[in-house]
C-alpha cells in the first residue's frame, strides 16, 4: 500500500528556461575535478600527486577520520593540478581525461546472494559510498551505524530541475538493481517517493522491493528531506539515509558492469541558456564545455545545481558530485530606479502579491541575480511557514542558530533540515536574510559539539 500526502503550502517559482526532453550534446570532457568541498564535514587526504596516472574508479582522496571512505577519480587520465586555497585548504584535484577511457574492474556481483558486508566493502572501495548520505545532518554515511531506513526522491519539484523520467529512461535495470542493493544495507525498508502527477505514467512506479509514497503539491514537495518529515520524522537518535535517483543508478551500474560509472544526463537551464535541453555528462565536468549554450558568457553566473541551493561555480568551474543541472542566469547588476515604488512591473514576480503577477499564473520570468534590496532587521513574520511544509519552527530555529543556543536548535528542528528545506523561506523571505548559509553554520555547530 502506498502513502498519498497532500502538501498546501509550498512555491513554485515560475522562472524561465525549462530543458527540453532532448539530448543535444554528448561531452567528451577535457579536464574533469574532484571536489572535496562537495562534501560537508570531510577532512580529505590526498593519495595522489600532480603527474600521477589514474583509472576511473583509482582512488584519489581518502577521508581523514574514516580512512576506508574512497573518492575515486571518474575518468581515467593524468592527474594536472591540485588546486589549494587558503591555508592550504584542498579544493580540487584536476585530471586531464585520456581519449579512450579505461575503468578499474571491481567485477559483478549477484546482489540475491550477496550479504550487507560486502555490498558495503564494494561501494567503500569503489568510492561510490559517499552518494549515500546521512541525515541528521547532510553528511556521508557512516558505515558502521545501520540506519532506520533509506529514503529516494523519484522526482525533484526545484526550479527548472531534470526530469527523473526522462534524464535516467535508459537505466531502469541499474536503478533496480541498485534498490537491490540498498535494501540490503537496513531493516526498515527503501522508502520512494513519487510525484502524483505522474505516478501512473513513470515507469519508475514498477520499480521492485521498495516501500512506495506519493507526494503531491508545489516545491519542495521533492525534497527529500520535506518527504521524511512526513513519513517518519527524525529525532534525537535516528539514523536515515538517502540518496539520489541518479546515483541509485551508477551503484546499479557497478553491481552490473563492475565499474565506476558516474557520467548522467544533465539538465542545462536557464534563462541564459540558448537552447535548454540536456547533455550527456559526467560529475566533475568542467563548465567551459557548455559554454556555447549561453547568451552572454561575461553576464552570465554558472550554478552547478538549482538557482535555489546551487552553487555559482563560474565559467571555469566544474559540476559538482550530486548535481544533474546546471543553471545560467544573467548577473543582476543594474540598478532600477524607484523600482519599489512602481505599482505596475510586469517583468516582476512577487510570491505575495506586491504586483500583479498573480493574475499570469502560467507566466515565466526572465529572472536575474539581483535581490531587490539589501539585509535589513530581522522581523517577525509567517512567510515562512507559507512555503515550508513542514511541522517546524523556522524563525526560532534560525534565531536559535545566530545565538548558536544547542538546545533551542534541537527544540526547533535542527535534526530534520539541511539547508535545500529551508531555501524557499531565503527567497521569500523580506529582510533578506542568508537563511540557508546560518542553517549552514548551525549544522556545523552540531557536528561539532555532538560528535
Amino acid at each position: 500500500m502506498s502513502n498519498n500526502i497532500e502538501l498546501k503550502k509550498g512555491l513554485d517559482i515560475p522562472i524561465s528556461g525549462a530543458a527540453a526532453r532532448k539530448t543535444k550534446k554528448v561531452i567528451v570532457p577535457d579536464i574533469v575535478a574532484v571536489k572535496p568541498t562537495d562534501f560537508r564535514g570531510l577532512i580529505p587526504r590526498l593519495l595522489v600527486r600532480e603527474g600521477d596516472t589514474v583509472l576511473a574508479g583509482s582512488p584519489v582522496l581518502s577521508d581523514k577520520v574514516s580512512p576506508e571512505i574512497l573518492f575515486t577519480s571518474p575518468v581515467s587520465g593524468v592527474v594536472t593540478q591540485v588546486v589549494r586555497g587558503e591555508k592550504r585548504k584542498l579544493l580540487a584535484v584536476c585530471i586531464k581525461a585520456d581519449k579512450e577511457q579505461k575503468s578499474v574492474d571491481f567485477g559483478t556481483l549477484k546482489t540475491q546472494s550477496t550479504d550487507a558486508d560486502t555490498i558495503k566493502q564494494a561501494l567503500l572501495k569503489s568510492g561510490l559510498w559517499p552518494t549515500i548520505v546521512s541525515r541528521p545532518y547532510g553528511v556521508i554515511a557512516n558505515p558502521n551505524v545501520a540506519p532506520k531506513a533509506i529514503f529516494i526522491s523519484a522526482f525533484s519539484t526545484a526550479p527548472l530541475a531534470a526530469n527523473a523520467e526522462y534524464a535516467l529512461k535508459d537505466e531502469m535495470a541499474d536503478i533496480q538493481t541498485g534498490i537491490n542493493v540498498l535494501s540490503k544495507l537496513t531493516k526498515g525498508g527503501v522508502h520512494v517517493s513519487f510525484n502524483s502527477e505522474n505516478y501512473s505514467g513513470t515507469p519508475l512506479h514498477k520499480l521492485e522491493n521498495i516501500v512506495p509514497h506519493i507526494f503531491g503539491g508545489r516545491h519542495p514537495a521533492g525534497n527529500v528531506g520535506v518527504q521524511i518529515h512526513h513519513i517518519s520524522p527524525i529525532v534525537k537518535g535516528d539514523t536515515v539515509w538517502t540518496v539520489a535517483l541518479h546515483h541509485v543508478a551508477s551503484i546499479g551500474k557497478l553491481f552490473n558492469s563492475g565499474k565506476y560509472d558516474v557520467s548522467r544526463l544533465v539538465a542545462v537551464t536557464g534563462p541564459e541558456a540558448n537552447d535548454p535541453c540536456y547533455v550527456k555528462g559526467i560529475s566533475g565536468m568542467c563548465m567551459s564545455e557548455i559554454a556555447g549554450f549561453c547568451k552572454d558568457e561575461e553576464k552570465t553566473r554558472f550554478i552547478s545545481g538549482d538557482v535555489l541551493t546551487g552553487t555559482a561555480v563560474g565559467k571555469d568551474g566544474y559540476l559538482g558530485f550530486f548535481d544533474n543541472q546546471i543553471t545560467l542566469i544573467k548577473e543582476g547588476t543594474e540598478c532600477e530606479m524607484f523600482g519599489w515604488a512602481k505599482p505596475f512591473r510586469t517583468k516582476q514576480f512577487s510570491s505575495s502579491r506586491t504586483y500583479f503577477s498573480w493574475l499570469t499564473p502560467k507566466k515565466k520570468y526572465d529572472m536575474d541575480t539581483n535581490t531587490h534590496g539589501e539585509p535589513r532587521a530581522f522581523v517577525m513574520s509567517d512567510v515562512y511557514s507559507k512555503v515550508l511544509p513542514m511541522d517546524i519552527y523556522p524563525v526560532y530555529l534560525i534565531k536559535a542558530c545566530l545565538a548558536k543556543d544547542i538546545d533551542k536548535m534541537e527544540k526547533f528542528g535542527i535534526y530534520e533540515v539541511i539547508e535545500e528545506d529551508l531555501a524557499l523561506c531565503e527567497y521569500v523571505c523580506p529582510s533578506k536574510i542568508a537563511i540557508q548559509a546560518i542553517l549552514s553554520d548551525g549544522i556545523d555547530l552540531m557536528l561539532k559539539e555532538m560528535a
